[in-house]
């Protein structure tokens, strides 16, 4: 018997929580539990909407793809949204909207969007349209006015693959939901290059190798001399630089018998005789007569 799955049962669960604004009372306006629906009704035949019993022969679901062929099992691959319009961060948002924003995220081959199949919806409550990731169809029944289908590769449901990124970053965008919208991809990202500084640290044995290697030590060879700079020896220079920066700050590097020495050495007698001030011209000239009879 067809099931729904356990992935996109939190799916529907997401979309429920925060586009069914008034729970209490089933109106137009809001995404009510009967508007979201997952497997077919008992006479439906074919289809993502139904699993491995309920499939026809040649069903566009399983042929036209390896992904679908095989993820085939009881479980049903798609989900229906219905009409909805609501308001967040001064702008009202529906159900044309959202398909939209989906599409265009398929469309751009976002990373969170590549296990969705197609999307049957319409931009604006009057023409039909689908987006194919498989390029094989372009358009719907007129249901899909007023509701869009969104169906997902059989493999990815089989796996248990969380399909609620997506969907979150829709949310997140209308500010509906805070939340950090990384993709998966940069999520992935994130956790090697935790795992990687992890490897390095200094408590693990790969990270303790690292360390030896920047201190110049060899584990192996207790002898061993490394041929070019290591903590050690940048610590060692820098430590010596510091200790001769502190001997030169507290030295007085003025000459004054140097430097009277060079200003006179460019004067002539005239020009010495000429800076001497009158009252002390006779000192000066008996000072030098008396180092003359010595």
């Amino acid at each position: 018997m067809t099931r729904a799955p356990a992935n996109l049962l939190a799916l529907r669960s997401l979309l429920l929580t925060h586009l069914n604004v008034d729970r209490d009372t089933v109106r137009a306006a809001d995404l009510e539990p009967a508007e979201v629906g997952i497997v077919g009704n008992a006479d439906h035949r074919g289809g993502y909407h139904c699993g491995s019993d309920r499939v026809v022969t040649n069903d566009y679901s399983v042929v036209e793809s390896p992904r679908d062929r095989a993820g085939l099992t009881l479980d049903a691959a798609a989900l229906d949204v219905g009409d909805f319009e609501v308001r967040s961060a001064g702008r009202t948002h529906t159900l044309a909207s959202f398909s939209l924003w989906c599409v265009g995220q398929c469309a751009a081959n976002a990373a969170d969007a590549r296990d969705i199949r197609e999307i049957i919806y319409s931009p604006d409550g009057s023409t039909v349209k689908r987006w194919d990731r498989l390029g094989k169809r372009s358009s719907g029944d007129s249901s899909h006015r007023w509701h869009t289908h969104f169906s997902f590769f059989r493999d990815a449901i089989t796996a248990g693959r969380d399909q609620r990124p997506l969907f979150r970053r829709y949310l997140s965008s209308i500010g509906l939901l805070e939340e950090n919208d990384m993709t998966p991809e940069e999520h992935a990202w994130l956790a090697t290059v935790h795992r990687n500084l992890t490897v390095l640290d200094g408590r693990n044995p790969v990270g303790q190798i690292y360390t030896r290697m920047a201190l110049g030590e060899d584990a192996t060879a207790t002898s061993y001399v490394p041929g070019h700079p290591t903590l050690k020896s940048l610590g060692t220079q820098l430590s010596a630089l510091q200790t001769a920066l502190t001997a030169l700050s507290g030295r007085d590097f003025t000459d004054e018998p140097a430097i009277i020495q060079g200003v006179l050495a460019g004067l002539t007698p005239e020009k010495i005789a000429a800076a001497i001030p009158p009252t002390m011209a006779k000192q000066v000239a008996d000072e030098l007569a008396r180092r003359l009879v010595a």
